[in-house]
């Protein structure tokens, strides 16, 4: 017999409140009775009785009374409350291409263990020279199981795991077909690898996360805006779109992707700064076109990387910094039709790019500023730098685990929940 409407709506009404309160623990440190109906506005009944029951679930500690530290002089002292950070934690995975690392965190976000290792990988991008499918659910595998006991952490305690892909994620975790092959490799399936790791596991792209984390860290660079585009840059290109204060992931998830600038006249693909670094600089040096003394003349075309490009520019080589210029200018083009399209406030740019290459994305500012066009956004570095995309899993799990706290268990309260 199904429960009707009004004899349901106690419970709800309820879960409301719980999550009122719980939201305002999240958002705090220690708190009275009062701080909380201030917050919620919410009785006081109501709030004492709701934190009574997080208490007794497991969300809420609570802690010595407010005259004991100072916080309440007169009348009975008041009960004091707190989320318990370390009740549980969740796990970010930064599955890259190139590299993985995995952050177990706390219920506040602080870092408890960080493990990483680099993987087979092609340079420039190959689909033959990735590691295949298996080795990277392994690895990726075996990184959170030696962050765990790092943190200190036992696996049951694990609410929710984010794995960040660099391919567009449907909300399934699958990504779509891809005549290069290249997304079923770095998206294999990690969802069945951690589907019993933890009761919320989700696959996501990674540039969507890193503008989750540029958001939300407190060094952020979209904190201060509410449209922007976190743009990753290496290899290739991705951004992570966020528009009034919302992510935008399109049906597929593939928002972001930037396949579109092939068609850019002046842009033409979307290959990323580091790859175009390393080409045209070896495309520069085989031509013997190079004067003597060039610093790029110098560099082994087999070896060199984008960084070698930018140190040649920086001692003044002509040729490196035609390259320089070349990529900026290229960059500009990029954001100016992100300008148009999204009329986004600013252009975050990440990604082992906005590290080798900084001199590109501050020529390229510069270009933005001087332009005309009503819609250029700003053009600013990520300073989250390699760790962006991991924070913004970390974000993302968390998010997903006040979400849903009403209805998951914690590890200890589990036999009286």
């Amino acid at each position: 017999m199904s429960r009707s409407p009004v004899a349901s709506s106690p419970q709800l009404m309820r879960a409301i409140n719980s999550r009122r309160v719980l939201a305002h623990a999240w958002g705090t440190e220690a708190f009275t009775a009062s701080q909380a109906i201030g917050a919620t506005g919410l009785t006081r009944s109501t709030v004492i009785d709701v934190c009574e029951e997080l208490v007794r679930k497991g969300w809420l500690a609570e802690l010595g009374d407010a005259r004991a530290v100072g916080d309440y002089r007169k009348g009975r002292p008041a009960k004091r409350y707190a989320l318990r950070e370390r009740a549980a934690v969740v796990v970010g995975v930064d599955a890259g291409y190139d590299r993985m690392s995995a952050v177990v965190a706390d219920l506040r976000g602080g870092t408890l263990a960080r493990t990483a290792i680099d993987i087979p990988a092609a340079t420039p991008q190959s689909v033959e020279r990735l590691a295949d499918a298996d080795t990277r659910l392994r690895l990726a595998r075996r990184l959170v199981d030696e962050a765990l006991p790092a943190a200190g952490v036992a696996p049951d305690e694990v609410l929710a795991i984010t794995v960040a892909v660099p391919a567009p994620v449907d909300d399934q975790g699958v990504s779509p077909y891809d005549v290069h092959g290249f997304w079923p490799v770095v998206n294999p399936g990690f969802l069945p690898v951690f589907a019993g790791s933890a009761p919320l596991v989700t696959v996501e792209n990674d540039a969507n996360l890193a503008a989750i984390a540029e958001g939300t860290c407190e060094e952020g660079s979209g904190r201060s805006a509410d449209s922007y585009v976190a743009m990753l840059v290496g290899e290739g290109i991705g951004a992570g779109l966020m528009i009034d204060g919302r992510l935008v992931r399109g049906r597929r998830g593939g928002a972001g992707e930037m396949r579109f600038l092939d068609r850019i006249e002046g842009v033409g693909s979307p290959d990323g700064l580091a790859r175009l670094a390393r080409v045209w600089a070896t495309e520069a040096i085989r031509s013997g076109s190079l004067p003597p003394g060039s610093e790029l003349a110098l560099l082994d075309p087999g070896r060199l990387g984008e960084a070698d490009v930018a140190a040649a520019a920086e001692a003044g080589d002509a040729a490196a910094i035609a390259i320089v210029d070349r990529l900026a200018d290229r960059l500009a083009r990029i954001c100016l039709v992100l300008g148009d399209l999204l009329d986004v406030d600013v252009v975050v740019v990440g990604g082992a790019a906005a590290q080798t290459l900084p001199a590109v994305i501050g020529r390229a500012g510069e270009l933005l500023a001087a332009s005309v066009d009503p819609t250029a956004p700003r053009l600013v570095p990520s300073r989250l730098g390699a760790s962006a995309v991991a924070a913004g899993a970390v974000e993302h799990a968390l998010e997903r685990v006040r979400e849903h706290a009403l209805e998951l268990d914690l590890p200890g309260v589990r036999a009286v929940a």
